[in-house]
C-alpha cells in the first residue's frame, strides 16, 4: 500500500491516481486541505483501491504520528511513501518574507519530510522494507533570489536523501528524491497578491514551458519500479520549447561516499 502527503491537488494528487491505476490496492492521503482531500479520494477510489483521507499538518508532529500509526492500523504498513507536502513563501518576496511564513516553509518542506522518512523507515524496517520518495525542487540546484528560504528547504531535502543512500540497504529500504522544474498546478497559484499567477512568478513562467503533473507522476512510478534506485535525485526539467519532452538526469549519487564511509 501506499502513503502520500500533499495529496489534495497536483503532483500529489496525479501519483495517487497513478499508482491506483498501477494497481496499488490501499492508499493513505494526507493534506492541510479537506476539499482537495476530497476530490483525490473520489478519483483514487474510482480506480478501485481503498482510501483513507485524512486533513494533516505535516510539520505537527503529533498529527503526523496519529496519521502513520492511523494508516498502518487501518490498511497497513506502507509499501510506497511519497513525502511530498510542501509550501513557498512567495510575496512579499525575499528579503521582506515575513518570519511567520519562512517558520511555515521549512517546517513544511523540511520538517515534515525529515519527519515522514523518519516514521516511514521505523515502520518500513519492521515491515520488510519499502520505498520512500521525497519531493524536492529544482530549486535546490541554484540561487533562488526571490525565496532563498524555498531553495535552502529544498537542497536540504536532497542532502537527507542521499544521505540515506547507503545505511538502509540492510532493512531493505530505498530513499530517492524527485526535482521538478515548473509544474503547472495549483500550487503556483497560492503563492503571493491573488493574481493568477503571481506577479512575481510571471516573469519565470514567461520564459519556459511548463510541465505538468502527470510528467513529474512518471517519474516518481520510475524511481518506485527501479530496485537499484536508492539515493537517488531524478530532475525533470521544464522542456525548452512547448511541447517539448521534459529533461530528466540524475544528480551524482553519493554511493561511493558511503562506500568510503562505511569501510573507515
Amino acid at each position: 500500500m501506499a502513503l502520500i502527503t500533499g495529496a489534495g491537488s497536483g503532483i500529489g494528487q496525479v501519483t495517487a491516481v497513478e499508482l491506483a491505476r498501477r494497481g496499488v490496492r490501499a492508499i493513505a492521503l494526507a493534506d492541510i486541505q479537506q476539499s482537495g482531500l476530497d476530490e483525490t479520494k473520489k478519483f483514487v477510489a474510482r480506480e478501485g483501491a481503498e482510501v483513507l483521507a485524512e486533513v494533516v499538518d505535516v510539520s505537527n508532529v503529533e498529527q503526523i504520528s496519529r496519521f502513520f500509526a492511523l494508516t498502518e492500523r487501518r490498511l497497513g504498513c506502507p509499501d510506497i511513501i511519497h513525502n511530498n507536502a510542501g509550501t513557498i513563501c512567495g510575496e512579499p518576496i525575499w528579503p521582506e518574507s515575513p518570519l511567520e511564513k519562512m517558520t511555515q516553509v521549512v517546517s513544511v518542506n523540511l520538517l515534515g519530510i525529515i519527519y515522514g522518512n523518519r516514521i516511514g523507515i521505523e515502520m518500513m524496517s519492521k515491515n520488510g522494507g519499502g520505498v520512500i520518495i521525497n519531493t524536492a525542487s529544482t530549486a535546490a540546484l541554484g540561487p533562488m533570489p526571490t525565496d532563498p528560504i524555498y531553495a535552502g528547504t529544498k537542497a536540504a531535502v536532497v542532502n537527507l536523501t542521499q544521505s540515506c543512500a547507503g545505511l538502509l540497504q540492510s532493512h531493505n529500504i530505498r530513499v530517492n528524491a524527485v526535482l521538478p522544474g515548473m509544474v503547472a498546478t495549483p500550487f503556483i497559484e497560492k503563492t503571493g497578491d491573488g493574481e493568477q499567477p503571481a506577479a512575481w512568478l510571471k516573469p519565470i513562467l514567461g520564459q519556459i514551458p511548463m510541465l505538468s503533473a502527470d510528467q513529474i507522476a512518471e517519474g516518481i512510478i520510475q524511481l518506485v519500479l527501479d530496485q537499484s534506485s536508492a539515493g537517488a535525485c531524478l530532475v525533470i526539467e521544464n522542456p525548452t520549447k512547448p511541447g517539448g519532452p521534459p529533461l530528466k538526469t540524475l544528480l551524482p549519487d553519493a554511493k561511493s561516499f558511503y562506500r568510503y564511509q562505511l569501510s573507515r
